[in-house]
């Protein structure tokens, strides 16, 4: 084996290859107010010592067409939280070019082209950074509130009377139908009153009674 590869090998299995730079997730203030992006003054060729120096933090929805002047053309390095993009531009008023940085680190801007022969170190001018807003618990509307179960969920299983074992109207007030009506007899599930029913008429002797 190469006397490289264990060299080699161990950098690749080093998981801080970002160096410095804080993880997006912990972009945050001490009072834990959430944090857009921050960018550094200094970056380095070891990834180890990027995201240094001076620091800018943004917070969400900060537009700055013109950077101050100790930050503009200033930033090496740079990280954009979670659900977060940082938009930037070569010239100050939103001018030139332009970049999006989504949610990551960027140790290095001079990785990252502005152009055919530039980079963006020491190149960014104005910016604009935005979070989508943090989604809340949805609450019941009293429009969509637990409907109450009607009679047909209590006896989902009905079966219909035939006709001539309907209740009598005279006898069952309430069963012909009508606004004070009750339900009839057969869906109660104890009937408040004595169940009469009509029987079929028979037919009558041939020759009639004797």
């Amino acid at each position: 084996m190469s006397p490289l590869c264990p060299l080699l090998l161990a950098l690749a299995a080093v998981p801080c290859a970002l160096g410095a730079c804080p993880v997006p997730s912990d972009l945050k203030r001490e009072d834990g107010t959430r944090t857009c992006a921050k960018l550094y003054d200094k970056s380095d060729p070891y990834y180890e010592n990027c995201c240094s120096g001076a620091e800018l933090s943004l917070e969400p929805g900060a537009d700055l067409p013109y950077l101050p002047s100790n930050w503009a053309n200033t930033a090496s390095s740079l990280v954009v939280a979670p659900r977060c993009e940082l938009t930037v531009w070569s010239l100050s008023g939103k001018r030139g070019k332009t970049r999006k940085f989504s949610s990551g680190a960027y140790p290095r801007l001079e990785e990252y082209r502005k152009g055919i022969f530039g980079d963006w170190a020491n190149s960014i001018s104005a910016l604009y950074c935005r979070c989508p807003p943090v989604p809340r618990p949805r609450s019941l509307e009293a429009s969509e509130s637990i409907p109450k179960p009607g009679p047909s969920s209590l006896h989902p299983h009905k079966v219909p009377v035939p006709t001539h074992l309907q209740p009598l109207p005279h006898l069952f007030p309430g069963s012909e139908g009508g606004p004070n009506s009750q339900p009839p007899f057969w869906e109660h599930p104890y009937p408040p009153y004595p169940i009469l029913l009509q029987a079929a008429p028979t037919a009558a002797p041939p020759g009639g009674a004797g």
